[in-house]
């Protein structure tokens, strides 16, 4: 600050009834003015209230001269003046020890200057104001009162006559506790307000109506035709493909009655119908419907109708997924089409997961119909650790299911529980959050040889095959009823929990060159348009076969060549490359599953 600024202290309009000493409150603020008259100025409000009133103050103009600074003051930020130190006193004392910074606190003289200790205090605050030689000033008004800080030139006795309440700048700890409540609970507050009022405006927007569908599997009112998702597709067209279930000869025509959420507007598409080829005979199959979309809008919802004409009220609503993909993006996905028949194969099921977790998943879907109880809580384990995305899968609360493959073996309406439906499902519900999509059963884990993760194996794949989407892996037995002779896995704790030790299966059954070999896959899933259970049926790249020397599926079962003598298995090993990490992770799994 050069040798013409000044400080200014703003008298109060109306004029201020006397102060008892000691009683008063200050308040100062100070600023730097426009660069055409670069001068510190301050204006004292003064009032004999605790809580006086923050307005009245006159203009810079109006003020009253009561003296001048010829230095730099010293403590304060840089660009920034430091105010007078009896002023920052009195403002602590009327706004609280948190009303100062703490870089201007001031430091009280340990006795007084003067044997006159009553002059001492106004003294000590006007040299604050004055010239910088110690001179008091005539002009400062702050000697008109009673302005000090603790123990200002007044001595002990004085100062416990006077009863002052204690004016400290200190970050008192009861002060501290009280801002941090009074911050949190103000953050809450508008939060909460901010969350309802986006929350409000997002139902306002929402005009489309119907009856909105909750469930995994949504029957239509021909209970011919079974809605399961409908999904975002622009890779060909803007269209929105709805992955259901359909009677491959009664269905005829539907149609898609998009909504736009802002308006209610309807737009009807007639749905092309496109039932898989791979039914295996079943009357039911998997069935996309594509529509093509409005061209100058985004539709969020959409009804499916066997009309163009009725009442939308009574149509069920989807909300069309992919629109904007969410949920984490994750390297693999493993989905498990189908778990059904009270599945209890519990130890099996943990070991699988853990070598998936050990090969590099980041996510396993599974569309559960039924499972014993003690499953129900390995799954619940899983869900909470954040692996496993559950898919209710109730199917044959709808229509009469098959536990087979083909239609001759058992002549139901669908087969295998849905398997091919829930699979293409997985597919375009990962589209936007997996990298690649496994489809596999429960019983199987792609097993590298050549490399030591998914990830390092994919890795090196796609550098040799950059147009591949698809990439299918041979499938080999394992009997179950065969047991490797040795006792290095035979862990006493894993007795008493239902369900197969992969550990103990180590000898394949050898491929049959003459027999179709159902190889399982891990797919590019935005690349793949429709999928079988051993093929993929429609996509956009190249698919791959991947040589045994690389990855084979290890697949633990009843035996396919029964008859076969144990002399004819081929021991495989590869499963024991892992059997460290994979045991100390199952004992940790079932330990707290069982106890």
């Amino acid at each position: 600050m050069g040798p013409g600024s000044r400080w200014q202290i703003a008298a109060l309009t109306p004029a201020v009834p006397p102060l008892q000493p000691l009683a008063e409150r200050t308040w100062c603020r100070w600023r730097q003015q426009e660069q055409q008259q670069p001068e510190h100025r301050r204006w004292c409000h003064n009032s004999p209230t605790l809580h006086p009133p923050l307005g009245n103050f006159h203009s810079p103009r109006q003020s009253h001269l009561l003296g001048s600074r010829g230095e730099s003051p010293k403590g304060g930020e840089r660009g920034q003046a430091r105010p007078p130190s009896s002023c920052l006193a009195a403002l602590g004392s009327w706004l609280g020890p948190l009303s100062i910074p703490r870089g201007w606190r001031q430091q009280a003289p340990s006795s007084a200057a003067s044997g006159d200790s009553s002059a001492a205090a106004p003294q000590l605050a006007c040299q604050e104001a004055s010239d910088g030689k110690g001179e008091e000033n005539p002009k400062c008004l702050c000697a008109k009162y009673q302005v000090t800080s603790p123990n200002y030139g007044l001595t002990n006795d004085q100062a416990k006559a006077i009863k002052k309440p204690e004016m400290t700048c200190s970050w008192t700890k009861p002060n501290v506790i009280a801002i941090v409540y009074i911050a949190t609970f103000m953050s809450i507050m508008i939060y909460s307000y901010l969350l309802n009022r986006n929350f409000s405006l997002m139902l306002k927007k929402n005009l489309c109506r119907g009856i909105p569908a909750r469930n995994t599997i949504t029957p239509l009112k021909d209970n011919r035709t079974f809605i399961i998702a409908p999904y975002f597709d622009n890779r060909k067209n803007n269209m929105t493909r709805v992955i259901s279930i359909a009677h491959h000869k009664d269905i005829k025509e539907l149609y898609c009655w998009f909504c736009r959420s802002s308006s209610g507007e309807i737009y009807i598409s007639k749905a092309e119908i496109d039932v898989h080829s791979d039914r295996f005979g079943f009357p039911y199959g998997a069935t996309d419907l594509k529509c093509l979309e409005p061209q100058d809008w985004e539709p969020r919802f959409v009804s499916i109708h066997w009309s163009p004409e009725g009442d939308i009220d009574q149509l069920p609503l989807f909300e069309i997924r992919n629109r904007d993909p969410e949920g984490s993006l994750v390297e693999f996905t493993v989905c498990i089409s189908a778990m059904f028949g009270e599945y209890n194969n519990v130890l099996q099921f943990v070991q699988s997961m853990e070598m998936y977790k050990i090969l590099g998943v980041g996510r396993v879907v599974i569309y559960k119909n039924s499972c014993s109880p003690l499953m129900e809580k390995v799954l619940d384990y899983y869900i909470a650790e954040g692996i496993v995305e559950l898919i209710p899968w109730p199917i044959d609360s709808y229509l009469k299911v098959s536990s087979q493959w083909h239609h001759l073996m058992d002549p139901k309406d669908i087969g295998y529980y849905g398997q091919i439906t829930a699979l293409n499902d997985c597919i375009y519900r990962n589209m936007y959050r997996s990298r690649y999509v496994l489809l596999n059963d429960m019983d199987e884990i792609i097993l590298p040889r050549k490399y030591a993760d998914w990830k390092t194996m994919m890795q090196n794949l796609q550098q040799q095959h950059p147009a591949a989407g698809v990439f299918l892996f041979e499938n080999h037995i394992f009997p179950k009823t065969v047991f490797t002779p040795t006792n290095m896995f035979n862990i006493s704790s894993w007795s008493t929990v239902p369900g197969v030790n992969i550990l103990s299966h180590a000898l394949r059954e050898p491929d049959r060159k003459n027999v179709f070999n159902p190889r399982k896959i891990i797919i590019d899933p935005r690349k793949v348009v429709q999928t079988s259970v051993h093929s993929v049926l429609q996509m956009y790249g190249k698919s791959i076969k991947v040589p045994m020397d690389v990855a084979l599926v290890y697949h633990c079962r009843v035996p396919e060549q029964a008859n076969l003598p144990r002399e004819s298995l081929i021991k495989d090993t590869t499963l024991w490359r892992y059997n460290v990490s994979l045991i100390g992770n199952v004992n940790k799994v079932l330990q707290q599953i069982i106890s």
